[in-house]
């Protein structure tokens, strides 16, 4: 899918831990997908995290030590643009109907419970097995085209 298309009509997109990834520390293999993306969010599209994208992104850092890649992370996902959804009751409680409905893991039905409660389009991703859930577009990564 192009990127253009893949975000028609979307204003509010929820990026998922890989993407954000991607993003930070400059993938050679995903960058020129993800950074179209990240453009946009200053201009017509809304960023939406919760603190499972944010714990899961600096998991590499600090086992590493690298206190300026941590930092980095943290100055994507706090940005005062972005929003940070809690995981709240209402989340869990979405999150367990989303992981009984599509047969998620735990983070990954958490995950697309915030996009849903934060009425996201679109939820950016790398994991092909999130296709499954119908109320969001779901945009891989993986097979997008510039």
């Amino acid at each position: 899918m192009n990127i253009i298309d893949g975000l028609a009509g979307v204003s509010r997109l929820f990026l998922d831990t890989a993407p954000i990834i991607y993003f930070v520390e400059r993938n050679p293999n995903f960058v020129n997908l993800v950074d179209p993306i990240f453009e946009r969010l200053d201009n017509d599209i809304t960023a939406v995290v919760s603190p499972i994208t944010l714990a899961e992104s600096l998991i590499h850092p600090l086992r590493l030590g690298l206190t300026d890649l941590e930092q980095a992370f943290v100055d994507v996902i706090s940005q005062e643009e972005v929003i940070f959804v809690d995981i709240n009751s209402y989340v869990a409680q979405e999150a367990a109907r989303v992981r009984v409905r599509y047969n998620l893991q735990l983070p990954d039905a958490l995950q697309i419970a915030a996009a849903l409660i934060a009425e996201c389009q679109a939820f950016l991703t790398n994991h092909r097995a999130l296709k499954r859930v119908t109320e969001l577009i779901i945009l891989v990564v993986g097979e997008l085209k510039v």
